[in-house]
């Protein structure tokens, strides 16, 4: 199943059909993109063809059963019980993060970001004139974790906000509940919102633990972003959900999404969502051992075949490549793999200044691609 190549080229997807608009060459392998390769379940497809045999395409309605889907995904996954009162739709998770980002902290506030971090986050907290607080991971030989004292030293009166990767994208690491007690306690201390993005939370190796699960105090201070669509590959429908325990959080956040119109969920999103979390279980178990195998396979061959480091992640399809062992400049290294090995990866330095000499890979396609992919780096990257 997941071994079929899709033919993406001209279907309107970012990940083939923008090469040329972000790297000025349409004529790349794309590696980049954090979406995958492989066809949607056969579920959501028959649910979407369904719908679309209506031939009437009107406003979608919210029914309880969205609520009801994304409730009982979060317990039967997650073992974490919410009441669907907590959940808030909207038309994408990073739209979330902005409304988010007004909701919980004015003009000027600072919003902490442990880089390297996925870069929208930037854009939200710069757009909406917050001040962004680094608070760099700590990495040893590929492993990174947080840099609590740092965080401790680095608040202000004017940090209003946490934002959490979790699982972390790019460097894959699913924090342990232990690491997410200790820095939603400090958040506590210090009455700092946490904006907890859970959208990997399905692709992972290990136990995962929902940051507001832990306790009813840190689910008092935590708004949870989430979406099917990393799960299930149907990111391009544009719904996602918020959650949060809090009723004062959950006024504020709804009243600024429906300012910004972000409510909306198109109604084939909702269809998709619904039938994802209602059916998709063994398909999920299924991506991830095709993943997994194709993680392994990846290190492996890395690893025999260049000197290029990469630590293997406990969730997600990506993998964070470290090509320091080749002593180049960044540039240079980003030159090299556009014009010689013809392979779009995503940047490093754009997750933030430590993800110097390090690109990010999707690993979330069949074998065939995988292995021609990793052939071109290693053809030039000895």
């Amino acid at each position: 199943m997941f071994d079929k190549i899709i033919d993406r080229k001209n279907s309107s997807c970012t990940k083939y059909d923008d090469l040329e608009h972000y790297f000025g060459n349409a004529n790349l392998d794309p590696f980049w993109v954090a979406d995958m390769d492989f066809e949607i379940p056969p579920f959501i497809q028959e649910a979407i063809q369904k719908r679309a045999s209506h031939n009437v395409y009107g406003y979608g309605k919210q029914n309880k059963e969205i609520f009801e889907a994304i409730k009982n995904w979060m317990k039967s996954q997650h073992s974490w019980d919410i009441d669907t009162s907590w959940i808030s739709l909207c038309n994408g998770v990073v739209p979330a993060y902005a409304a988010c980002v007004e909701a919980f902290s004015n003009i000027d506030d600072e919003i902490i970001v442990q880089t390297p971090v996925y870069f929208p986050l930037f854009q939200c907290i710069k757009s909406n004139n917050r001040k962004v607080l680094y608070n760099p991971l700590k990495q040893i030989d590929g492993y990174y974790t947080m840099d609590l004292e740092h965080l401790k030293s680095i608040i202000t009166p004017k940090t209003k906000i946490l934002t959490l990767c979790s699982p972390h994208n790019p460097v894959g690491r699913v924090w342990s509940k232990e690491e997410l007690e200790e820095l939603a306690n400090i958040c506590i201390k210090n009455n700092i919102t946490i904006i907890s993005d859970e959208i990997h939370a399905d692709l992972v190796f290990k136990k995962f633990t929902p940051l507001a699960s832990i306790n009813d105090k840190i689910s008092n201070c935590t708004i949870t972003l989430n979406s099917s669509g990393k799960t299930f590959n149907i990111a391009g429908l544009n719904a996602s959900y918020c959650i949060t325990s809090n009723n004062e959080l959950k006024d504020k956040l709804d009243k600024v999404i429906k300012q910004r119109v972000i409510n909306s969920v198109n109604v084939f999103g909702l269809i998709a969502m619904q039938s994802a979390y209602e059916n998709g279980t063994v398909w999920l178990n299924d991506l991830k051992d095709y993943i997994s195998s194709n993680i392994d396979f990846t290190i492996e061959y890395l690893h025999k075949n260049s000197k290029i480091k990469v630590h293997r992640p406990e969730a997600t399809y990506l993998l964070w490549l470290d090509f320091s062992e080749y002593n180049l400049a960044h540039n240079k290294i980003k030159e090299m793999l556009l014009q010689e090995c013809k392979i779009a990866l995503n940047d490093g330095l754009t997750f933030g200044k430590n993800g110097k000499n390090y690109f990010r890979f999707n690993s979330a396609t069949s074998k065939i691609q995988l292995k021609n992919g990793l052939n071109k780096i290693i053809s030039i990257f000895k």
